[in-house]
């Protein structure tokens, strides 16, 4: 006997499922499927129904019902692709969804009209194809459960100073939930869910909002109220209430509370449906949606202006550019009035209502082709409600989407912005920092397009800084002269503003052997835009010669620098210029062009900030770098100064000396007079320097008779040399 009743008891259920679901009251239908489901689980028809039913509140679990039910019956309804195509697209399946479509469509009769339905669902299904797979780098925020329910939420308004948030919810706290006895069921729309009512919740930080205040009061009507618009300081606010169809209202606040609404003139509201509007910041126009004007009875956007008597005149269209055949809703213009955005069925919309904006044209006094604000901004499913905030940096929208917490509920949409990172290589063997390093941040946009940040640490403090699109993971390439050392992965967490510094420090298995070998050789420097040689680097130069004579097997690379004044390219050939000038002066000392190699880094390795005059000059440079070869250690330098040999020290002092043809070099500050001395390999060398220290005479004698004498005033250079096999050179130069 308990079998019989238990069929029993689910055909009752069944029924009762049936007949709510007959309604379109999905929600009350739902828990009455789900008990013939805990006792039929392979009910066919139950899992059909309430698969259609939870499209609405569980896209997921929507496809799941609707594709079991066809597996145990493949003709559980006639419809059942249609049904299989509109859950595919709402789980982004798109092309199963148009092969199901397609599918249903070929079972229809020629001339039945839902192929004009379903024309229009397979290219849905197309558009929102090409829009998910060129995403936006946007960052789409769910505004949390404090202001978010497994009812609806939609029609976000933000005051004018960003801390106060009016919103309408279908949730259980609107007015009417419960009725006389407090039980709940009392004040319930055709769809058997509650009227909406109209909230205000105030901002606790950027993340938080206190728990939000029902404003019913006088702003509660019989049916549905929704919030629209504040405006005027915030003292006025427009709203939607169901009246006539649906009509705009306005209402004043007075101290706290707000008076009862006031309806708008008849040029605004109609016996048809009007849905939404906004009101410019100078008060005198109104953008408005309604279904007067449609002989499909569909909204289109219409605008009015205010008289001179002051209020609203007659309604005129915003013309076939922004008005299709099908919904074209919820108008909002941007603070200075250029850009259009409001929310469509038409178009080339990704299903259902998409954000489109468009852009005033001034030359045509039209408004321009709308264009989709694409994915993440649009779903397959509903979008609508797009509103900026104060500040315009970020907006607020009403979607249906995958991972909310019910229905439709309030998001934020945030551009994702680009973050500084900055720090330093350093060696992981001794944590010592590697001047020179070059870092290629490689990635990709939401679109897949390739991302490439460079920078090259500093010489002396190695340093690097980078200006990267946030939230992505890069491929962080490390390099140094040319050769890579390793790719290391940094992830950049989200940024939604222009100010998110990240600090990060790279460790990798190198140990920087040319470092020292930098305090062998001073920087010379250029006057802005030229490369001429200064008369100090006239010396140093000489300098580099006698020790790069005097240490046979060492090779340099002569690295020309820029500021940023110019462009890329120019700094590139002006630093190639100055690389030149001290190579073909080192050349024409004597040094042998194998030993030297030139190279122009423009602007692109600064040693300093190009943000003064003094650090600029710091960046107008030639550097001077020892060649290492792959796995040798770095060479110690055997400089020819007049105290003996050794690993040069002092060898960059600006003021020393040296003869261009021999190698030799004092190490100290020169003073006036005469000096001899004698070096370890026999060389004698005689120096004079006139009182004013502005010529240097320098003569030397080898031990087989090589000799040199070099003179040096106000930077120019005029030179002989006799070496030991008789051959002679003659250097000189007036500084060009």
């Amino acid at each position: 006997m308990a079998q019989p009743a238990l069929a029993q008891s689910t055909r009752k259920q069944l029924k009762t499922a049936n007949k709510f679901f007959s309604q379109e009251n999905y929600r009350a239908s739902i828990p009455y499927y789900e008990q013939v489901l805990a006792k039929e689980p392979n009910n066919a028809q139950a899992l059909f129904r309430a698969g259609i039913a939870y499209m609405s509140f569980d896209k997921e679990k929507a496809s799941d019902y609707i594709y079991k039910a066809q597996r145990l019956k493949k003709n559980v309804s006639k419809d059942v692709e249609y049904w299989l195509g509109r859950v595919d697209h709402l789980n982004y399946n798109f092309d199963e969804a148009i092969a199901h479509f397609q599918a249903y469509n070929a079972t229809l009769k020629s001339k039945d009209t839902r192929k004009k339905e379903l024309a229009q669902l397979i290219q849905h299904s197309k558009n929102a194809k090409v829009q998910f797979n060129s995403p936006k780098d946007i960052f789409v925020k769910n505004l949390g459960p404090t202001i978010n329910t497994p009812y609806s939420e939609h029609s976000p308004v933000i005051s004018g100073d960003d801390k106060l948030l009016l919103f309408t919810s279908r949730g259980e706290n609107v007015t009417g939930a419960g009725n006389a006895e407090g039980k709940k069921g009392g004040n319930l729309a055709s769809d058997g869910e509650y009227f909406e009512d109209i909230f205000e919740a105030k901002r606790v930080d950027e993340e938080n909002w206190e728990k939000p205040r029902s404003l019913s009061g006088v702003l509660n009507g019989k049916g549905h109220d929704a919030s629209i618009q504040v405006f005027d300081n915030d003292t006025k606010m427009l709203m939607y209430r169901q009246d006539e169809n649906g009509d705009i209202f306005y209402t004043e606040k007075t101290g706290g509370d707000w008076t009862a609404p006031k309806k708008l003139n008849s040029n605004v509201n109609s016996k048809a449906f009007e849905s939404d509007a906004f009101i410019t910041p100078d008060g005198l126009t109104i953008y408005f949606s309604t279904s007067k004007f449609s002989e499909e009875g569909t909204l289109d956007i219409y605008y009015a202006t205010r008289q001179p008597g002051g209020d609203w005149g007659p309604a005129k269209t915003l013309g076939n550019a922004v008005n299709t055949v099908y919904d074209d809703d919820s108008p909002y213009l941007s603070k200075d009035g250029k850009t259009l955005y409001f929310s469509s069925r038409g178009h080339n919309t990704m299903g259902g209502y998409d954000i489109f904006k468009s852009d005033w044209d001034s030359v045509g006094n039209k408004w321009g082709r709308p264009e989709n604000m694409g994915y993440p901004v649009n779903t397959p499913d509903d979008d609508t409600y797009y509103r900026l905030s104060p500040d315009g940096s970020y907006a607020y929208l009403s979607s249906y989407r995958i991972g909310g917490y019910g229905e439709k509920d309030i998001y934020t949409i945030n551009y994702i912005k680009n973050a500084i990172i900055r720090g330093r290589v350093l060696s992981s063997r001794d944590s010592t920092i590697i001047p020179g390093v070059e870092l290629v941040f490689s990635g990709t946009q939401a679109d897949k397009t390739a991302l490439s940040y460079r920078d090259v640490t500093k010489p002396e403090t190695g340093d690097y800084q980078v200006n990267v699109l946030s939230g992505r993971t890069y491929q962080v390439a490390v390099s140094k002269d040319g050769q890579n050392i390793e790719t290391q992965e940094f992830a950049v967490p989200i940024s939604t503003n222009d100010s998110t510094v990240i600090e990060k420090d790279f460790y990798v298995n190198y140990v920087d052997t040319t470092q020292r070998n930098f305090a062998q050789f001073q920087k010379i420097y250029f006057d802005t835009d030229k490369y001429k040689l200064r008369p100090e680097s006239i010396t140093e130069l000489n300098n580099i010669s006698s020790i790069l004579k005097a240490n046979p097997g060492v090779n340099i690379s002569i690295e020309g620098h820029c500021d940023s004044r110019n462009t890329d390219e120019y700094n590139i050939v002006l630093g190639q210029n100055r690389a030149d000038a001290a190579y073909n002066y080192l050349k024409k000392s004597g040094v042998a062009e194998t030993r030297m190699v030139t190279v122009s880094y423009g602007e692109r390795r600064p040693a300093a900030a190009n943000d003064s005059p003094e650090n600029m000059q710091l960046n107008r440079r030639v550097e001077f770098r020892v060649i290492v070869k792959e796995g040798e250690a770095a060479p110690q330098l055997t400089n020819p100064s007049a105290g003996g040999t050794g690993p040069g020290t002092g060898a960059g002092t600006s003021s020393s000396s040296s003869s261009s043809t021999t190698g030799t070099a004092t190490s100290v500050p020169l003073q006036p007079g005469k000096s001899k001395a004698k070096l370890p390999d026999g060389t004698k060398v005689k120096t004079k320097v006139d009182e004013d220290s502005d010529k240097v005479k320098v003569k030397t004698k080898g031990a087989n008779d090589e000799k040199s004498k070099t003179v040096t005033k106000d930077g120019t250079i005029d030179s002989k040399a006799k070496e030991a096999d008789g051959s002679k050179t003659k250097v000189k130069t007036d500084n060009d």
